[in-house]
């Protein structure tokens, strides 16, 4: 008797919460968008299809070495700096950093500014594992 009337009440409690905030439909919404991570080979499409290549790494390392095509905006400026991305936050970007973990930031960054169609690679030498 007592377990049917935890369920009723859990049931009732159920129907009466509030439904989920139309912000947290949206970002769930953006979070299925998403591209998956760590994909050579869905890099690689992207950039032949013509995505933006962003090396999120410092400028002196980008200098050192980079992708063919990719620009630079450094991960500790990206969000000051979207516009250098792009303007179209539809349009499918590819991130990728010395190891992939700044990428991830900069994955975030984006995602949370709007970006819909964002892969982070990984690291610089994930690019030739296609």
């Amino acid at each position: 008797m007592v377990a049917l009337a935890l369920v009723l009440g859990a049931c009732e409690a159920e129907k009466t919460a509030a439904p989920p905030s139309a912000s947290a439909q949206n970002s769930s919404t953006t979070a299925q968008t998403v591209l998956p991570d760590r994909d050579p080979a869905l890099a690689h499409r992207l950039v032949a299809s013509g995505a933006v290549l962003v090396d999120v790494r410092t400028p002196e390392e980008f200098a050192a070495r980079h992708i063919d095509g990719a620009i630079n905006v450094p991960v500790d400026a990206l969000e000051s700096r979207l516009a250098d991305v792009s303007k179209d936050t539809s349009k499918p970007i590819v991130v990728y950093c010395g190891s992939g973990r700044r990428a991830g930031r900069a994955k975030q960054i984006l995602v949370d500014h709007g970006y819909s169609q964002v892969t982070n690679l990984g690291g610089i030498d994930d690019w030739d594992k296609k």
